[in-house]
């Protein structure tokens, strides 16, 4: 299983918010790129970033420091936030991007989302963000009636290989991740599923990674010293093996 160390940025700095609540954010860095280069010292090979001035306004707000990042820091960058077009998938797939996260547009569009996964392929990884259950878009300000997991089924049925998984009520809390919900999606065929949301111990990655999830995504248990990164990178390979 694969750890992504993830920044958050809103207004350039390096942020991190609670409940996907944007009235409870941390700042931790006036500069995101310090902590690429962290991250890749501690034997980091990818990462997780998220545009969250993009997300909510559908612009690609901090394109300029996210494309710094991606050049100068030798990860592997998935970047979400604000792509809600063609134009913006190709500038941060042009910029150097390990792949580029879909996740209002996947919803509101699934004909789009439909030929942007034939074009582009495993480029292209849908985040399905939810909230007691259900689909949440727009910066997690408004949830559908559309359930996490039937959407995640949609999604496979189009051909789409990554989702992000996303519980909101456990990001940014440290109480845990919903493992009940990785354990069902990690019986879907023919598409790897990465956890986000709530990490925050070890044994929670053994799990992860002993059950099949490709990926951990690890914001908060980081950022708070409750994980170190490098361990986490260790357990997530050897409960592999």
């Amino acid at each position: 299983m694969i750890i992504l160390p993830a920044i958050d940025i809103k207004d350039s700095k390096a942020v991190r918010l609670t409940q996907g609540d944007y009235n409870k954010i941390t700042v931790y860095s006036d500069n995101p790129l310090d902590f690429a280069y962290e991250f890749c010292s501690k034997g980091a090979e990818y990462l997780h970033i998220v545009d969250l001035n993009g997300a909510k306004d559908g612009k690609l707000s901090n394109y300029d420091i996210i494309k710094k990042i991606i050049i100068e820091s030798g990860l592997k960058v998935e970047v979400g936030g604000g792509i809600r077009d063609e134009k913006g998938i190709n500038q941060y797939l042009d910029a150097g991007a390990h792949r580029v996260i879909l996740g209002t547009l996947a919803l509101k569009d699934m004909d789009f989302l439909s030929r942007m996964i034939n074009k582009y392929q495993e480029k292209i990884a849908v985040g399905v963000d939810t909230k007691n259950g259900f689909t949440a878009t727009h910066g997690w300000l408004e949830v559908s009636n559309v359930s996490g997991y039937d959407f995640c089924l949609k999604l496979i049925n189009i051909g789409v290989k990554t989702i992000i998984y996303t519980d909101i009520s456990k990001d940014g809390t440290l109480q845990g991740t919903n493992l009940d919900i990785y354990k069902k999606l990690s019986a879907l065929e023919g598409v790897n599923i990465i956890a986000s949301g709530g990490i925050s111990s070890y044994s929670e990655i053994e799990v992860l990674s002993s059950i099949g999830i490709h990926g951990a995504i690890l914001g908060k248990a980081i950022y708070s010293g409750r994980l170190e990164l490098d361990k986490a990178i260790t357990a997530a390979k050897e409960k592999a093996n």
